[in-house]
């Protein structure tokens, strides 16, 4: 690969040559003359564009509702993921949209997901930071359904908490009704007197739970012995001589 050193560097085809941009810096590569696929890389190949397009999806889900940057490896990291977790979306848990820091920087204690949709975050103690004065804390909870690639809901909710202090224990509701997975994200922010902290170190956004997409509810139905119908019976009676039909 050769480095672009132009005024004005692309991204794309141009004649013979692919441009591309890696960690912030433009590349060029040659097209190759001609492509031979066995049935091994066509099968990686449709893996690969499922996974990338999945990729694309959840990450524009997420992106209005982020705070922080996120590393220029990140897409293809998600990719990476995605190939092997295949239709297994809890395998998305753990992932950071900043590779640098982790939620577990601040928190040592993690978040959890109850199987109620609340999010429990545990008391534990913040330890201090020099300059930092306070933590901003942000989950998002988005209702992903990944069938028909559609975004059903999301929910974000936002406290702030001291620096140098106990964080007391917290439970927060995530009501996003609707089918598909439900897909959270615990994002933290260092603060400083003047605004929030600008260093990739100071930032974490990571994929702290995915719960599957719930079987839908139906109601029991009872069935009934299939009736036939019969003739109209006629009872009589000692104490009352009239005639009663039952049906």
């Amino acid at each position: 690969m050769a480095k672009q050193m132009s005024i004005l560097p692309f991204t794309g085809k141009l004649g013979p040559l692919i441009g591309y941009k890696r960690n912030g810096n433009y590349f060029l590569r040659s097209m190759p003359q001609s492509v031979q696929q066995t049935a091994a890389t066509r099968r990686a190949s449709r893996r690969f564009g499922i996974a990338s397009r999945k990729g694309a999806f959840i990450r524009h889900a997420f992106y209005g509702h982020l705070d922080i940057h996120c590393d220029g490896a990140h897409i293809n990291r998600l990719n990476r993921l995605l190939i092997a977790a295949g239709d297994h979306h809890e395998a998305l848990t753990g992932f950071r949209f900043n590779q640098h820091t982790g939620v577990d920087r601040f928190f040592t204690v993690a978040p959890r997901l109850l199987p109620n949709g609340i999010l429990h975050i545990p008391a534990q103690t913040i330890d201090g930071y020099k300059g930092i004065t306070a933590l901003e804390v942000k989950v998002i909870a988005t209702r992903i359904d990944f069938t028909s690639r559609q975004v059903v809901g999301s929910e974000t909710v936002t406290l702030m908490t001291a620096s140098d202090t106990t964080f007391q224990e917290t439970n927060i509701s995530l009501d996003v009704p609707g089918e598909g997975s439900l897909v959270v994200v615990f994002q933290v922010r260092a603060m400083y007197k003047d605004g929030p902290s600008r260093s990739r170190q100071n930032m974490a956004a990571d994929i702290i739970a995915v719960a599957a997409p719930q079987a839908p509810k139906y109601a029991h139905k009872r069935t009934y012995p299939k009736r036939t119908k019969l003739l109209p019976k006629l009872i009589y009676t000692h104490a009352y001589p009239a005639v009663i039909q039952l049906e």
